[in-house]
This record gives structure tokens, sequence and C-alpha cells, in this order.
């Protein structure tokens, strides 16, 4: 099965979908992570890209299309998807919707984590992420300690985009330009909304059931 999970920033699309990854045997493609991996490179593309980001704003579809498509080609991931912050515009969903039946591939369900800007908030801003072990802290749900983390805390890093004035424009963004495409997944009847307001296990226990329906 192919799933794909929306949800604004901070809506916790990466943890659930590390559990959904871990509990069905998928492989996530989270264009964050392909971004910033190209970033990590340190050469023209992955430059362009981190001035992009740090404004709040979306990279280009030509750019995404070209991080994708070897995924997509790759047999191995053959209906193993779960895609983590792409579709994001009307565009992308139809491209996504192409680049699939070419490869004899559709989207089993979309599942859309529904939250507050203002635990949005909350939860980017107070982000932390060990760059020595990789785990990741918050400083308001769930603080670095010496009980829960055995490196030294000046370790603890925070992203260059998690500030409020990016934060805001990257909802704002989400409101804009990625809500509308519920529209086209929902006449689809793959649309189902998850309460993203709920603890990590409950928001999980749902979508299991979702995905179990799948199954049947």
């Amino acid at each position: 099965m192919n799933i794909i999970l929306f949800g604004p920033p901070g809506a916790g699309k990466g943890t659930q979908g590390d559990k959904i990854v871990k509990n069905f045997n998928l492989y996530k493609v989270s264009t964050g992570d392909l971004l910033r991996e190209e970033i990590k490179k340190n050469i023209n593309l992955g430059n362009k890209i981190k001035s992009i980001i740090d404004k709040g704003l979306l990279v280009s579809d030509n750019i995404i299309n070209d991080l994708l498509i070897k995924i997509f080609s790759d047999k191995k991931l053959y209906n193993r998807l779960i895609f983590d912050g792409y579709p994001r515009n009307l565009e992308q969903a139809r491209n996504l919707d192409t680049c699939l039946k070419k490869y004899k591939q559709k989207i089993s369900c979309v599942l859309c984590l529904n939250v507050e800007k203002k635990l949005i908030l909350k939860r980017i801003l107070g982000r932390q992420t060990c760059i020595n072990c990789g785990l990741i802290f918050n400083e308001y749900f769930m603080p670095a300690t010496s009980k829960n983390h055995s490196c030294d805390p000046k370790f603890l890093n925070k992203r260059s985009d998690d500030n409020e004035k990016t934060v805001t424009n990257r909802f704002e963004t989400y409101l804009n330009k990625t809500l509308p495409i519920l529209d086209f997944y929902k006449e689809q009847n793959l649309l189902h909304h998850i309460n993203g307001m709920l603890e990590i296990d409950q928001i999980f226990d749902e979508i299991r059931a979702i995905i179990a329906s799948l199954e049947t």
C-alpha cells in the first residue's frame, strides 16, 4: 500500500510516519529529509534549497520531482511508500498520481493530522535535537534532563528554520496551498481526518485502525 500523511508543520507527521513504517513495513518518503540531505552536500542546489527553506517558502516542484523520481523507480519499494510532506499543492498531487500510474502504483489512503496553530508553535519553537546522539526533545513538553539524555547540553541544537516568523509563514502557506488538495483526495474517497491534538499513542491507534481496515 501507499499512504500520504498530511498535516501542518509540527503536527507530528514525522513521529507518526516512523511508527507506521515500523508497524506496516513501509518506506517513508520525507521531502524534508531529502532536501536536508541535499543541503548537507553543500553544493549549489543545496545552498539554493537552504535559502528558500529559511524564508519559510516552498521548494519548486521541479526540484522535488527530481529528488523523488529515483524513489518511484526502485522496485524494492513497490507499493510500500508513505509520503510525508508531499504533495503540497494540487499540481504536485496530480503529478504524484501520474508518476505512480507510470510505475503501476496508486495511493491507498490519505491521512490528515489536524492540529491548532498555538500547539504547533510550542511543538516547533521548543524542539531541540542532539547533534551527538540524534535524540529529539522539546523545552515545553519533554525537556532534556540528566535522566533521559546522557550527552552534554551543548549538543542540543535548534534547526535554523525553527523560529516564530518562519513557522507562521509555513503554517499560512500550508493553509493556503496545501489544504485545498484535500478535496482532491476526498473526491476519490481516500481522505481520513485524524485528531492530531491527542497523545502520540492515541493518534497512532486511530491511524492503525484505518490502515488495518484497508488490509481486510
